[in-house]
Protein backbone atom coordinates (compact mmCIF):
# COMPACT_ATOMS: atom_id res chain seq x y z
CA UNK A 1 0.00 0.00 0.00
CA UNK A 2 3.24 2.86 0.84
CA UNK A 3 4.56 1.52 -2.32
CA UNK A 4 0.95 2.35 -4.44
CA UNK A 5 1.00 5.72 -2.19
CA UNK A 6 4.13 6.69 -3.18
CA UNK A 7 4.04 6.12 -7.00
CA UNK A 8 0.25 7.53 -6.99
CA UNK A 9 2.54 10.64 -5.13
CA UNK A 10 5.16 10.84 -7.86
CA UNK A 11 2.99 10.80 -10.50
CA UNK A 12 0.68 13.49 -9.29
CA UNK A 13 4.20 15.96 -8.50
CA UNK A 14 5.27 15.03 -12.71
CA UNK A 15 1.88 15.55 -13.25
CA UNK A 16 1.86 19.29 -11.19
CA UNK A 17 5.32 20.08 -12.48
CA UNK A 18 4.28 19.45 -15.69
CA UNK A 19 1.41 21.76 -15.93
CA UNK A 20 3.44 24.28 -14.15
CA UNK A 21 5.56 24.11 -17.15
CA UNK A 22 3.25 24.45 -19.55
CA UNK A 23 1.40 27.29 -17.98
CA UNK A 24 5.06 29.61 -17.68
CA UNK A 25 4.84 32.95 -18.99
CA UNK A 26 6.16 33.67 -22.22
CA UNK A 27 8.41 36.43 -22.23
CA UNK A 28 9.05 37.91 -25.37
CA UNK A 29 12.39 40.46 -26.09
CA UNK A 30 11.23 43.67 -28.01
CA UNK A 31 14.44 46.06 -29.06
CA UNK A 32 14.51 49.29 -30.58
CA UNK A 33 16.74 52.13 -30.69
CA UNK A 34 14.89 55.00 -29.96
CA UNK A 35 15.43 56.32 -25.95
CA UNK A 36 12.83 55.03 -23.52
CA UNK A 37 11.26 56.80 -20.72
CA UNK A 38 11.42 60.15 -22.55
CA UNK A 39 8.31 60.44 -24.25
CA UNK A 40 9.92 58.69 -27.88
CA UNK A 41 6.32 57.66 -29.78
CA UNK A 42 7.68 54.50 -30.85
CA UNK A 43 8.96 53.63 -27.54
CA UNK A 44 5.95 54.07 -25.81
CA UNK A 45 3.82 52.27 -28.57
CA UNK A 46 5.90 49.15 -27.61
CA UNK A 47 5.42 50.01 -23.97
CA UNK A 48 1.65 50.03 -24.76
CA UNK A 49 1.75 46.68 -25.98
CA UNK A 50 3.80 45.00 -23.27
CA UNK A 51 1.34 46.37 -20.61
CA UNK A 52 -1.68 45.24 -22.71
CA UNK A 53 -0.41 41.87 -23.35
CA UNK A 54 0.14 41.72 -19.27
CA UNK A 55 -3.05 42.88 -18.41
CA UNK A 56 -4.63 40.22 -21.16
CA UNK A 57 -3.68 37.54 -18.04
CA UNK A 58 -2.74 34.80 -21.00
CA UNK A 59 0.76 33.96 -20.26
CA UNK A 60 2.88 36.07 -22.08
CA UNK A 61 4.77 39.22 -21.48
CA UNK A 62 6.55 41.41 -23.61
CA UNK A 63 9.86 42.68 -21.84
CA UNK A 64 11.32 45.84 -24.16
CA UNK A 65 14.61 47.18 -24.78
CA UNK A 66 15.20 50.61 -25.67
CA UNK A 67 17.78 52.59 -26.99
CA UNK A 68 20.05 49.79 -28.92
CA UNK A 69 20.43 48.57 -25.85
CA UNK A 70 19.70 44.68 -26.97
CA UNK A 71 20.63 44.92 -30.88
CA UNK A 72 22.46 47.97 -32.44
CA UNK A 73 19.83 49.78 -35.05
CA UNK A 74 20.76 48.13 -37.89
CA UNK A 75 21.32 44.84 -36.75
CA UNK A 76 17.59 44.20 -35.42
CA UNK A 77 16.32 42.96 -39.03
CA UNK A 78 18.36 40.56 -39.40
CA UNK A 79 18.21 39.27 -35.75
CA UNK A 80 14.11 39.06 -36.13
CA UNK A 81 14.10 37.42 -39.37
CA UNK A 82 16.31 34.58 -37.88
CA UNK A 83 14.16 34.51 -35.13
CA UNK A 84 17.05 35.61 -31.98
CA UNK A 85 14.97 39.09 -31.69
CA UNK A 86 11.09 38.48 -30.80
CA UNK A 87 10.11 41.76 -31.54
CA UNK A 88 11.07 45.56 -32.73
CA UNK A 89 10.19 48.79 -33.72
CA UNK A 90 12.24 49.54 -36.55
CA UNK A 91 12.37 51.74 -39.31
CA UNK A 92 11.74 49.49 -42.75
CA UNK A 93 14.15 51.28 -44.99
CA UNK A 94 17.36 50.09 -43.19
CA UNK A 95 16.59 47.01 -44.50
CA UNK A 96 16.44 47.73 -47.73
CA UNK A 97 19.57 46.25 -48.38
CA UNK A 98 18.26 43.00 -48.29
CA UNK A 99 14.65 44.09 -49.18
CA UNK A 100 15.12 46.70 -51.77
CA UNK A 101 10.75 47.05 -51.91
CA UNK A 102 11.26 48.87 -48.73
CA UNK A 103 12.66 51.99 -49.93
CA UNK A 104 9.73 52.57 -51.06
CA UNK A 105 8.57 52.94 -47.79
CA UNK A 106 11.02 55.91 -47.48
CA UNK A 107 10.63 57.71 -51.23
CA UNK A 108 10.67 61.49 -51.26
CA UNK A 109 7.13 62.74 -51.83
CA UNK A 110 5.44 59.67 -51.94
CA UNK A 111 3.34 60.17 -49.41
CA UNK A 112 3.25 63.91 -48.53
CA UNK A 113 0.79 64.34 -45.30
CA UNK A 114 -0.72 62.32 -42.23
CA UNK A 115 -4.14 61.68 -43.59
CA UNK A 116 -2.51 60.12 -47.04
CA UNK A 117 -0.59 57.69 -44.65
CA UNK A 118 -3.01 56.19 -42.74
CA UNK A 119 -4.90 55.31 -46.41
CA UNK A 120 -1.67 54.05 -47.78
CA UNK A 121 -1.95 51.57 -44.24
CA UNK A 122 -5.15 50.10 -46.51
CA UNK A 123 -3.75 49.90 -49.78
CA UNK A 124 -2.47 47.30 -52.39
CA UNK A 125 0.84 49.29 -51.94
CA UNK A 126 0.80 48.11 -48.11
CA UNK A 127 0.18 45.02 -48.74
CA UNK A 128 2.52 44.00 -51.12
CA UNK A 129 5.22 45.43 -48.59
CA UNK A 130 3.72 43.64 -46.52
CA UNK A 131 3.94 40.12 -48.29
CA UNK A 132 7.74 40.99 -48.37
CA UNK A 133 8.11 41.50 -44.74
CA UNK A 134 6.05 38.15 -44.12
CA UNK A 135 7.85 36.09 -46.79
CA UNK A 136 10.84 37.37 -45.50
CA UNK A 137 10.08 35.54 -41.75
CA UNK A 138 8.51 38.97 -40.17
CA UNK A 139 4.56 39.91 -39.64
CA UNK A 140 3.77 43.10 -38.86
CA UNK A 141 1.71 43.96 -35.76
CA UNK A 142 1.17 48.09 -35.91
CA UNK A 143 1.49 50.38 -38.35
CA UNK A 144 3.39 54.08 -38.45
CA UNK A 145 4.13 56.58 -40.36
CA UNK A 146 6.29 59.35 -39.42
CA UNK A 147 6.91 62.75 -40.95
CA UNK A 148 10.05 64.73 -40.61
CA UNK A 149 12.21 67.71 -42.21
CA UNK A 150 15.53 68.63 -42.91
CA UNK A 151 17.92 70.23 -39.51
CA UNK A 152 21.60 72.15 -40.26
CA UNK A 153 23.84 73.77 -38.76
CA UNK A 154 25.18 75.31 -42.06
CA UNK A 155 21.71 77.12 -43.44
CA UNK A 156 18.16 76.30 -44.12
CA UNK A 157 17.13 73.65 -46.35
CA UNK A 158 14.24 74.80 -48.74
CA UNK A 159 15.13 74.43 -52.30
CA UNK A 160 17.48 71.94 -53.88
CA UNK A 161 19.86 73.94 -54.19
CA UNK A 162 20.43 74.63 -50.70
CA UNK A 163 21.68 71.57 -49.90
CA UNK A 164 24.68 72.28 -52.21
CA UNK A 165 27.97 71.83 -50.63
CA UNK A 166 26.94 69.84 -46.90
CA UNK A 167 26.90 66.86 -46.24
CA UNK A 168 23.84 65.44 -45.08
CA UNK A 169 22.37 62.25 -43.42
CA UNK A 170 19.27 61.05 -45.15
CA UNK A 171 18.42 57.83 -43.71
CA UNK A 172 17.59 55.34 -46.80
CA UNK A 173 19.33 55.39 -50.62
CA UNK A 174 16.49 56.89 -51.98
CA UNK A 175 16.73 60.17 -49.96
CA UNK A 176 20.50 59.68 -50.28
CA UNK A 177 20.25 59.79 -54.08
CA UNK A 178 18.07 62.80 -54.26
CA UNK A 179 20.38 64.98 -52.10
CA UNK A 180 23.74 63.79 -53.64
CA UNK A 181 21.85 64.67 -57.06
CA UNK A 182 21.04 68.27 -55.52
CA UNK A 183 24.64 68.67 -55.02
CA UNK A 184 25.18 67.26 -51.03
CA UNK A 185 27.31 64.95 -49.74
CA UNK A 186 25.75 62.15 -48.11
CA UNK A 187 26.95 60.51 -44.80
CA UNK A 188 24.94 57.21 -43.65
CA UNK A 189 24.26 56.00 -40.51
CA UNK A 190 20.81 55.44 -38.19
CA UNK A 191 19.05 58.47 -36.20
CA UNK A 192 20.31 56.88 -33.19
CA UNK A 193 23.92 58.23 -34.33
CA UNK A 194 22.99 61.95 -35.47
CA UNK A 195 23.58 63.74 -32.37
CA UNK A 196 27.20 63.15 -31.88
CA UNK A 197 27.92 63.35 -35.95
CA UNK A 198 26.82 66.67 -35.98
CA UNK A 199 28.51 68.12 -32.47
CA UNK A 200 31.71 66.49 -33.78
CA UNK A 201 31.62 68.02 -37.68
CA UNK A 202 30.93 64.69 -39.54
CA UNK A 203 27.51 66.17 -40.67
CA UNK A 204 26.29 69.72 -41.53
CA UNK A 205 22.75 68.59 -41.51
CA UNK A 206 20.15 65.67 -41.44
CA UNK A 207 17.05 64.72 -42.01
CA UNK A 208 14.81 62.46 -39.91
CA UNK A 209 11.38 61.75 -38.07
CA UNK A 210 9.60 64.56 -35.77
CA UNK A 211 9.92 62.14 -33.60
CA UNK A 212 13.62 61.68 -33.86
CA UNK A 213 14.36 64.88 -34.07
CA UNK A 214 13.00 65.67 -30.25
CA UNK A 215 14.65 62.25 -28.82
CA UNK A 216 17.85 62.72 -29.51
CA UNK A 217 17.59 66.70 -28.79
CA UNK A 218 19.03 67.81 -32.33
CA UNK A 219 18.16 71.15 -32.06
CA UNK A 220 21.20 71.06 -29.41
CA UNK A 221 23.34 71.27 -32.48
CA UNK A 222 21.64 72.54 -35.23
CA UNK A 223 20.53 76.25 -36.58
CA UNK A 224 17.64 75.96 -38.90
CA UNK A 225 14.61 73.30 -38.99
CA UNK A 226 12.54 72.75 -41.92
CA UNK A 227 9.75 71.40 -40.51
CA UNK A 228 6.83 69.09 -42.61
CA UNK A 229 3.94 71.46 -42.53
CA UNK A 230 1.57 70.72 -45.51
CA UNK A 231 4.37 69.74 -48.18
CA UNK A 232 6.36 66.86 -45.45
CA UNK A 233 9.23 65.42 -48.57
CA UNK A 234 10.11 62.98 -46.16
CA UNK A 235 7.62 60.12 -44.32
CA UNK A 236 8.87 56.91 -43.31
CA UNK A 237 7.08 54.12 -42.46
CA UNK A 238 8.25 52.67 -38.89
CA UNK A 239 6.13 49.38 -38.06
CA UNK A 240 6.07 47.05 -35.19
CA UNK A 241 7.06 43.45 -35.78
CA UNK A 242 7.56 40.33 -34.96
CA UNK A 243 9.23 37.00 -35.69
CA UNK A 244 7.58 34.69 -37.37
CA UNK A 245 9.44 32.16 -35.82
CA UNK A 246 8.34 33.97 -32.57
CA UNK A 247 4.66 34.04 -32.91
CA UNK A 248 3.92 30.40 -34.03
CA UNK A 249 5.42 29.68 -30.68
CA UNK A 250 2.35 31.56 -29.29
CA UNK A 251 -1.01 30.03 -28.68
CA UNK A 252 -4.17 31.49 -30.36
CA UNK A 253 -4.87 33.14 -26.93
CA UNK A 254 -1.29 34.79 -26.93
CA UNK A 255 -1.41 35.74 -30.77
CA UNK A 256 -4.92 37.03 -29.93
CA UNK A 257 -4.19 39.52 -27.02
CA UNK A 258 -0.70 40.48 -29.27
CA UNK A 259 -2.83 41.37 -32.07
CA UNK A 260 -5.47 43.38 -30.07
CA UNK A 261 -2.15 45.01 -28.09
CA UNK A 262 -1.20 46.06 -31.42
CA UNK A 263 -4.58 47.70 -32.77
CA UNK A 264 -4.59 49.14 -29.59
CA UNK A 265 -0.85 50.93 -30.33
CA UNK A 266 -1.54 51.71 -33.84
CA UNK A 267 -4.28 53.53 -32.80
CA UNK A 268 -2.69 55.91 -30.30
CA UNK A 269 -0.10 56.60 -33.12
CA UNK A 270 -2.53 57.48 -35.38
CA UNK A 271 -3.68 59.97 -32.38
CA UNK A 272 -0.22 61.20 -31.81
CA UNK A 273 1.33 61.96 -35.49
CA UNK A 274 0.76 65.23 -36.22
CA UNK A 275 0.94 66.12 -33.34
CA UNK A 276 4.67 64.79 -33.01
CA UNK A 277 5.63 67.75 -35.59
CA UNK A 278 3.66 70.42 -33.66
CA UNK A 279 5.94 69.80 -30.80
CA UNK A 280 9.04 69.37 -32.91
CA UNK A 281 8.59 72.94 -33.95
CA UNK A 282 7.86 73.94 -30.30
CA UNK A 283 10.72 72.55 -29.19
CA UNK A 284 13.28 73.59 -31.58
CA UNK A 285 11.73 77.53 -31.28
CA UNK A 286 12.06 76.61 -27.36
CA UNK A 287 15.60 76.24 -28.13
CA UNK A 288 16.36 79.36 -30.30
CA UNK A 289 16.67 76.99 -33.77
CA UNK A 290 14.93 78.83 -37.02
CA UNK A 291 12.05 77.06 -38.06
CA UNK A 292 11.20 77.47 -41.86
CA UNK A 293 8.30 75.41 -43.83
CA UNK A 294 8.62 74.09 -47.71
CA UNK A 295 6.98 75.56 -50.20
CA UNK A 296 4.86 74.20 -52.41
CA UNK A 297 7.32 75.21 -55.03
CA UNK A 298 10.18 73.79 -53.30
CA UNK A 299 8.46 70.87 -53.41
CA UNK A 300 7.74 69.95 -56.59
CA UNK A 301 11.34 71.30 -57.48
CA UNK A 302 12.41 68.24 -55.02
CA UNK A 303 10.12 65.72 -56.47
CA UNK A 304 11.09 66.72 -60.15
CA UNK A 305 14.60 65.54 -59.01
CA UNK A 306 13.63 62.67 -57.14
CA UNK A 307 11.53 61.48 -59.97
CA UNK A 308 14.75 61.65 -62.20
CA UNK A 309 16.84 60.30 -59.59
CA UNK A 310 15.21 58.08 -57.14
CA UNK A 311 12.25 56.30 -58.91
CA UNK A 312 14.08 55.98 -61.79
CA UNK A 313 16.62 53.85 -60.15
CA UNK A 314 13.97 52.28 -57.88
CA UNK A 315 12.12 51.49 -60.90
CA UNK A 316 14.87 49.97 -62.88
CA UNK A 317 16.77 47.67 -59.63
CA UNK A 318 13.39 46.34 -58.32
CA UNK A 319 11.94 44.03 -60.09
CA UNK A 320 8.46 45.40 -59.08
CA UNK A 321 10.01 48.64 -58.53
CA UNK A 322 7.27 50.32 -60.66
CA UNK A 323 4.40 48.58 -59.79
CA UNK A 324 4.69 49.07 -55.96
CA UNK A 325 5.46 52.96 -57.25
CA UNK A 326 1.73 52.48 -59.06
CA UNK A 327 -0.11 51.47 -56.49
CA UNK A 328 1.33 54.06 -53.69
CA UNK A 329 0.39 56.88 -56.48
CA UNK A 330 -3.27 55.21 -56.94
CA UNK A 331 -4.05 56.01 -53.32
CA UNK A 332 -6.03 59.23 -52.95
Amino acid sequence: MKRQLATVAAASLLSLSTASIALADVTLRASHQFPGGKGDVRDEMVQMMAREVEKADVGLNIQVYPGQSLFKAKEQWGALVRGRLDMTSLPLDYASGRHPEFSATLMPGLVRNHERAQRLNDSEFMNMIKKVIDDAGARVLADAWLAGGFASDVRCITSPDSVEGQTLRAAGPAFDEMLATAGASIASMPSSEIYTAMQTGVLDGANTSSGSFVSYRIYEVTTCLTAPGDNALWFMYEPVLISEQSWNKLDEAQQNALTEAGQKAEEYFAGEAASLDQKMVDVFKENGVKVVSMSAENYQAWLDIAQKSSYETFIKNVPNGKELIDAALAVE
